[in-house]
C-alpha cells in the first residue's frame, strides 16, 4: 500500500502542478492530502493509522515538517538563505534603474561592426548582468525590447536573435551571483550530512571497521564555494555562446551581419562606455572579489551588492541634472578615507589611549557618517524618483516569500516522499543499474532535463536534489565534491528556461517580441543554445577541475587554511613531497651529510641517540615514500581484477542484508503471538520466515568461490600501502621535529644562562634561611625554568629540593644534597649549550631551512602558496574510493 499512496502523491503533484494551481500550495497540498488519506484508510482498515507508511507515520512526518521549518528559519548554522532578499533587491534595482538598459546600448555600439557582434554584445551584457542581477525575467525582457529590433532592422535570422537574447539571459542562473547557486548550497549541505551517514554505513557493513577514516568523509559545501565553484563554468558557457555566433556569422554572413556604428570612437565615445561599464563591473568586483578574497561571507557580499545598487540607483535616477553624480562621488571617498584610516590608525574606542589614535577614531567616524549620508540621500532619491524604492521592495519582498514558501512545501513534499518509501525506491532502482556511479549520474542528469520542460528551477532544485543527491554524493565509486555535483545540477536546470513548452525565458520573450517573431521561430534559435548548454555540461562532467580548482585554491590559500596534516590533504601533500624529493635529491643527500658531519658527542646521550635517529629517519623518508606510491601502483594494477568482483559480492551482500532485515522483523512478531488463535497467522510467518532464510541461502550461494582469496589478498595490498604511508609520515616528522625541537632548546641558550645567579642565590639562601621561608623562592625559581625550552632535568631537580623543605619536618641536609645535584646538572647543561649554540645552531638551521619543503611541509601550520596551489590542483579531481568499502 505504500507504493499506492507514493503514486497518488506524485500524480496529485501532477495534477496540481499541471492545472496552473500556485507551486507553493501545490507541494505540500498534493504532501497533507495523501498523508491524511494513508493515516485514515490506515485506521479504518488496520484500526493502526501508521499501517500505511513505509517509515514511521502521521506524526512522524508532522515533526519531520517543524524539524525542516526550523531547518530554514531558526538554525544559526544554515544562513545560507539570508542572502537571497539582498541579491533579489540589488538585481531589481539595477533593472529598475535603467543601468542595465544604458550597458546594454553602449556595448551593441561597440561590437555591432564585428560579424555577429550584435549577438556578441547580447551575450556580453547577458554575462554582465548575470553577475549583478541575476534576475532571468528582468535581463530577458530588457534584452528583448533593446537588442531585438535593432538586431531585426539588421537583418539577424530571427531564430538566432531570439535564442541568442533567451540563452543569454538564462546566464543569470550559473554565473555568480546566482539565487539557484545559494538554494542549492542549501539543499546541498543537508544531504551531503545523510550522504556521509549513508558512507559510513557501508564503510562498516562492507569492513566491519567501527570507524571510517576522515579522508573518506563526504565534503558538504557552502554558497561562497558553490558561486567560486561556477564562476569557470560561467565563462565558460559565454565563450561557447560567442564562439557559436562567431562561427555562425563567418558561415551564414547574412544570418548575423556586421551594423555599423552611425557616430564616431572618439573620447566622447568612450567617456560614455566607461560610465555605462565601470559600476557595473566594479559592483562585482566588490561582491565576488570579497568572497574570493575571504573578506566578507555571501550575506555579508549580498549587503554590499544591496548598498552599491542602491549608489548606482541614485545617479542613474538623476542622470543630466545638476549634482546627478554628488551621493556616489561621497560614498566612495568615504569609503576611501574608511580604508585609509584603517590602513594607518587604530580605531578600536576602547584603545584609545593617545592623539593619534584619537585622530584615527575621530576620521574614521567622519568616513563612516559620510558613507551613511550618501547611502541615505540615494535612497531618498530611489525613493521619490518614480516611487523607485517602493517598488523594488515591494518586488523583493514577493519573490523572496515565494522562493521561501516553495521551500517550505518542497520540505513537506520530501518528508511524504520518504515516509512512503520513496527515497528507498529511487536509491536501489538507481543502485540496481549497471555502470556505477556514472549511470546513475547521467539517469538524474536526463530527469532533471525532462523535468525541466515542466517545471521552474526552484520546484527542481528544492524537490529533486534532496532525493537523488544523498544517493549520489554517497557512492565512493566516484568520490565526488557536493560543490561539483551541484555545479552541473546547476547547468542542467538552466535549460529549464529554454526547453519549450514552458521555458520561462521563451515567455518572457514572447510577451516584448514583435509579432513578425514567431514562436516557432524562437523555439528553433533556443534549440541550438540548449545543445550548446548539453557541451558545457558534459565539459564541466569531464573535468571537474573546472569547478573544484579554484573553491580549494581560496580554501588552502586563506588565513584560515587547513595545516598540512589534515587527512583529506595527506595524499596531495605526500604528492607534492615526492615530487620535491625527485627534483632536489642531490641537495637532500648533501644537507644530510652536512648535518651529519657535525660533532655531536659532548651533548647528553640520550639528545645524541634522538638526533641521530631523526637523521637516520630522515634518510628514510624518500625510500618509504617511494615504496609508497610504488603499493599504490600494486593496488591500482589489483583494482582491474578487484572492482568488477568486489560490485557483483556487495550488491548480493546488500540483498542479504535487506532480507535479513526481514526476518528480524518477522521473528519480532512471531516472538509477540503467544495465543492460540493467533497459530494459523503465526504458522504462515514461519513459513515466511523460512522461505526468507532459503533464498538468503541461495544469494549467499552466488558468492563467487575465489571471493575470499581476492578480498585476502587485495586488502593485504592496501595494508601494505597505508602501512608504507604511516612510516614514511613518522620518519618524515622525526627527521624534522627533532631538530626543530633541539633548535628550541639553542635558542632559548639566554634565558638559560640569566637563571644561573639566581639559582646560586637560591643555593646561599638555603644556609641561612628558615626552610619553610624557601619553599616559595623554589617555586618561584621552578615556575622560571619551566618556560625555557628543554630545562626539564632543573625543574624536576628543584621539585626534589621543596619537597624535604616543605615536610611537617624539615630535612634541610636533604634539600642541600638535591641543591647541589641540580646545580652540577645546571653546570653541565650550560656547558653543552653554549658549546652546541656556537657549534651547531647554524648547520642545523641549513637543515630546516632547506628541508621546509621535503620532510618539513608536514610540519607547517599553514602551506606555502605554491604548495597550496600544487594541492589545490591535485585534489581538484575525483578519486575512485570505492575499493577501501
Amino acid at each position: 500500500m505504500e507504493l499506492f499512496f507514493l503514486a497518488l502523491l506524485i500524480l496529485l503533484m501532477a495534477l496540481a502542478l499541471g492545472s496552473g494551481y500556485p507551486v507553493a500550495f501545490a507541494l505540500p497540498g498534493s504532501a497533507i492530502v495523501t498523508v491524511a488519506l494513508a493515516a485514515l484508510f490506515g485506521f479504518l482498515f488496520e484500526s493502526n493509522p501508521d499501517a500505511y507508511f513505509h517509515q514511521g507515520g502521521p506524526w512522524q512526518w508532522l515533526s519531520a515538517g517543524v524539524t525542516n521549518l526550523r531547518g530554514v528559519y531558526w538554525e544559526v548554522e544554515r544562513d545560507t538563505l539570508i542572502a537571497i532578499p539582498l541579491f533579489i533587491f540589488m538585481g531589481i534595482m539595477l533593472q529598475r534603474s535603467k543601468i542595465a538598459e544604458d550597458l546594454l546600448v553602449t556595448m551593441a555600439q561597440l561590437f555591432g561592426p564585428v560579424p555577429g557582434g550584435l549577438g556578441i554584445s547580447v551575450v556580453f551584457v547577458g554575462a554582465l548582468l548575470a553577475a549583478t542581477t541575476g534576475i532571468v525575467g528582468a535581463t530577458v525582457v530588457a534584452m528583448g525590447l533593446i537588442s531585438l529590433p535593432a538586431m531585426l532592422r539588421n537583418n539577424y535570422s530571427r531564430p538566432l536573435a531570439t535564442g541568442t537574447i533567451a540563452a543569454s539571459g538564462t546566464l543569470g542562473q550559473i554565473i555568480p551571483p546566482s539565487i539557484v547557486l545559494i538554494i542549492l548550497a542549501d539543499q546541498l549541505a543537508s544531504a551531503t550530512d545523510q550522504a556521509g551517514t549513508a558512507r559510513k554505513a557501508l564503510h562498516k557493513a562492507a569492513t566491519g571497521e567501527l570507524s571510517m577514516p576522515s579522508s573518506f568523509d563526504v565534503v558538504s559545501t557552502s554558497a561562497g564555494e558553490m558561486f567560486l565553484g561556477a564562476f569557470i563554468p560561467g565563462l565558460l558557457l559565454v565563450a561557447i555562446y560567442m564562439i557559436f555566433i562567431l562561427g555562425y556569422a563567418f558561415i551564414r554572413p547574412k544570418a548575423a551581419p556586421a551594423v555599423r556604428y552611425g557616430g564616431s570612437f572618439d573620447r566622447a565615445f568612450f567617456g560614455k562606455l566607461f560610465l555605462a561599464l565601470f559600476p557595473p563591473l566594479g559592483l562585482i568586483f566588490l561582491v565576488l572579489g570579497s568572497i574570493i578574497a575571504g573578506v566578507a561571507t555571501v550575506n555579508q557580499a549580498g549587503s554590499i551588492g544591496a548598498v552599491g545598487a542602491i549608489l548606482m540607483a541614485g545617479y542613474r535616477l538623476k542622470e543630466g541634472e545638476r549634482g546627478a553624480y554628488a551621493p556616489v562621488i561621497l560614498g566612495l571617498l568615504s569609503l576611501a578615507g574608511i580604508l585609509v584610516v584603517l590602513a594607518f590608525f587604530e580605531t578600536n574606542i576602547k584603545s584609545i589611549n593617545d592623539t593619534r589614535s584619537a585622530i584615527g577614531v575621530t576620521l574614521g567616524l567622519i568616513a563612516t557618517g559620510g558613507l551613511i549620508i550618501s547611502i541615505i540621500w540615494s535612497s531618498w532619491r530611489a525613493f521619490k524618483i518614480d516611487n523607485t524604492l517602493q517598488e523594488v521592495m515591494i518586488e523583493t519582498a514577493k519573490t523572496t516569500s515565494l522562493v521561501f514558501i516553495i521551500l517550505l512545501g518542497a520540505a513537506m513534499l520530501t518528508a511524504a516522499f520518504r515516509a512512503f518509501g520513496g527515497e528507498d525506491l529511487v536509491r536501489d532502482f538507481l543502485n540496481s543499474m549497471p555502470g556505477g556511479f556514472w549511470s546513475k549520474f547521467v539517469i538524474v542528469m536526463a530527469v532533471i532535463f525532462v523535468l525541466g520542460f515542466f517545471l521552474d528551477f526552484i520546484e527542481i532544485a528544492v524537490v529533486v536534489v534532496p532525493i537523488v543527491a544523498p544517493i549520489l554524493l554517497a557512492d565512493p565509486s566516484a568520490n565526488i565534491t557536493a560543490v561539483w555535483l551541484g555545479v552541473m545540477i546547476g547547468l542542467n536546470i538552466q535549460t529549464s528556461f529554454l526547453t519549450p513548452p514552458f521555458g520561462f525565458a521563451l515567455f518572457y520573450l514572447r510577451g516584448v517580441a514583435p509579432p513578425i517573431v514567431k514562436t516557432i521561430e524562437m523555439y528553433k534559435g533556443v534549440v541550438a543554445f540548449i545543445t550548446l548548454q548539453l557541451i558545457a555540461l558534459v565539459v564541466v562532467g569531464f573535468y571537474p577541475q573546472l569547478v573544484n580548482y579554484l573553491p580549494n585554491r581560496t580554501s588552502l590559500t586563506a588565513e584560515t587554511a587547513p595545516p598540512p596534516r589534515n587527512p583529506r590533504l595527506e595524499y596531495c601533500v605526500e604528492k607534492y613531497i615526492a615530487d620535491q624529493f625527485t627534483a632536489s635529491e642531490a641537495e637532500f643527500a648533501s644537507t644530510l651529510a652536512a648535518v651529519r658531519g657535525l660533532n655531536l658527542d659532548y651533548l647528553p646521550k640520550r639528545t645524541a641517540s634522538t638526533l641521530s635517529k631523526s637523521f637516520d629517519a630522515a634518510e628514510n623518508a624518500p625510500g618509504l615514500l617511494h615504496q609508497a606510491f610504488e603499493a599504490e601502483g600494486i593496488v591500482d594494477q589489483k583494482k582491474d581484477g578487484f572492482i568488477p568482483l568486489q560490485r557483483v559480492v556487495r550488491t548480493i551482500e546488500n540483498d542479504v542484508r535487506k532480507i535479513e532485515a526481514k526476518i528480524e522483523e518477522n521473528d519480532t512478531l512471531v516472538s509477540r503471538m503467544r495465543g492460540e488463535d493467533q497459530a494459523d497467522q503465526k504458522k504462515k510467518l514461519e513459513d515466511i520466515i523460512l522461505e526468507l532464510k532459503s533464498a538468503r541461502d541461495a544469494l549467499v550461494a552466488k558468492i563467487p568461490a575465489e571471493w575470499d582469496g581476492v578480498y585476502k589478498d587485495f586488502r593485504k595490498a592496501l595494508k601494505n600501502e597505508s602501512t608504507l604511508r604511516l612510516q614514511f609520515r613518522r620518519a618524515s616528522d622525526s627527521g624534522y621535529s627533532a631538530v626543530t625541537d633541539f633548535m628550541t632548546v639553542l635558542r632559548s641558550n639566554d634565558a638559560f644562562a640569566a637563571l644561573q645567579a639566581d639559582l646560586m642565590k637560591l643555593k646561599e639562601e638555603l644556609l641561612v634561611k628558615e626552610p619553610a621561608d624557601m619553599v616559595a623562592a623554589v617555586e618561584s625559581l621552578t615556575k622560571r625554568f619551566i618556560d625555557v625550552a628543554g630545562a626539564d632535568e632543573i625543574r624536576s631537580g628543584l621539585s626534589k629540593v621543596r619537597r624535604p623543605l616543605k615536610a611537617k619536618t624539615p630535612k634541610l641536609e636533604k634539600a642541600m644534597k638535591e641543591m647541589d645535584k641540580v646545580v652540577r646538572k645546571y653546570d653541565t647543561q650550560l656547558a653543552w649549550r653554549e658549546k652546541a649554540g656556537a657549534n651547531l645552531l647554524s648547520g642545523f638551521e641549513t637543515y630546516v631551512e632547506q628541508m621546509l619543503g621535503t620532510i618539513g611541509v608536514r610540519l607547517q601550520t599553514k602551506m606555502t602558496r605554491e604548495q597550496a596551489l600544487y594541492v589545490a590542483a591535485c585534489r581538484s579531481g575525483h578519486k575512485d574510493i570505492s575499493h577501501n568499502f
